[in-house]
């Protein structure tokens, strides 16, 4: 089996080359692909660093992309002509209808409706909410859902993290202006990833605004979690939110359905649910590193038994992308075995 990884020099690409390791993957060649500036180099334990061409992109049974929406839009196909089932993290592909969107714990079979050859990850947001919800769902019949993303700077890719790295010690060296004037405090960092300085603070805009006050992020949560969970009159209210935090996104979640909700039959639906772990004060941070998506604070509405609250948390970088890609290759090859 071959194995193209594209946008391996990437911080998500790297995550999947060390997923395939560490999971066993049972590949004869991974051969890393990326930017041209990269190309020509030695990536160690994989060998030389592969140009994107014509030429380049066939013979391979996979191909498994963390390399932005337009180099998906513009290689994906090509991979997939040249005979390759091809996995992609980006948003290139996530709406068209015959492309799968599929979260491997929640809707595994969708992978046999890759009708052009590519499979698509969801956003890192969209899926830590889905594993929780697919388990609600399936009992009580999910019809709306309020939900409330906290969003780490390692959403943005390294970039990200290095802001937030750059702006913690200068923002920080004055602790009374942040407690007194913080807007001179916010003045030290000059934010260019995030609309605001990060550090020490919370910013509620992430993403390009829509003519209705929502951000491209915000509708991902929406249409993306319909598609997954087959659900196309779902109702969704979101707010997506960056804070500091170096990697993990969370999400409070205010889940509605169609039947009143057993509490201590909801707990039990999570606990049994594949890599969902109950967790009474889930945390980002904790949930940094683990392949597990982490659930807590579930509760029942003080005024509609029909409506459960709960926090969810789970490492964006990791199950939000390159864990997920990992076994959606895995889904494939078992699909053909």
């Amino acid at each position: 089996m071959k194995v193209a990884v594209v946008g391996a020099t990437g911080a998500v690409g790297q995550l999947i080359l060390k997923t395939l390791e560490r999971r066993g993957f049972a590949a004869d060649e991974i051969v890393p692909f990326a930017s041209e500036r990269s190309a020509g180099k030695e990536l160690p334990g994989y060998g030389t660093i592969q140009p994107l061409t014509d030429e380049t992109v066939v013979g391979y049974d996979l191909a498994l992309f963390s390399a932005g929406g337009s180099t998906s839009k513009a290689w994906a196909p090509k991979f997939a002509a040249g005979g390759a089932t091809v996995v992609d993290n980006s948003s290139a592909f996530r709406m068209d209808p015959d492309v799968p969107l599929v979260v491997s714990e929640v809707n595994p079979e969708a992978i046999g409706d890759a009708r052009k050859g590519i499979i698509a990850n969801p956003n890192c947001t969209t899926m830590v909410a889905m594993l929780p919800l697919k388990a609600l769902s399936d009992r009580y019949g999910l019809s709306e859902m309020v939900a409330t993303s906290f969003q780490a700077a390692g959403g943005a890719g390294q970039k990200g993290i290095d802001e937030l790295a750059e702006q913690i010690p200068v923002v920080g060296k004055d602790v009374d202006a942040l407690v007194h004037d913080g807007a001179s405090a916010a003045a030290l960092a000059t934010p260019s990833t995030f609309a605001k300085t990060l550090a020490f603070n919370v910013v509620p805009l992430l993403g390009s605004l829509d003519d209705n006050g929502y951000t491209d992020e915000e509708l991902k949560l929406q249409n993306e979690s319909r598609k997954i969970l087959g659900l196309p009159d779902l109702k969704v209210t979101p707010t997506c939110v960056r804070v500091p935090v170096m990697v993990g996104h969370a999400i409070a979640v205010r889940a509605t359905f169609d039947q009143p909700v057993d509490l201590a039959e909801a707990r039990d639906l999570l606990a049994a649910f594949p890599n969902l772990v109950v967790d009474d004060v889930p945390t980002p941070l904790e949930a940094a590193g683990r392949d597990e998506t982490f659930v807590g604070r579930i509760r029942l509405d003080l005024s509609d038994p029909k409506t459960l609250s709960f926090f969810v948390v789970g490492d964006n970088l990791l199950k939000g992308a390159a864990l997920n890609t990992v076994q959606l290759a895995e889904l494939a090859v078992a699909s053909v075995a």
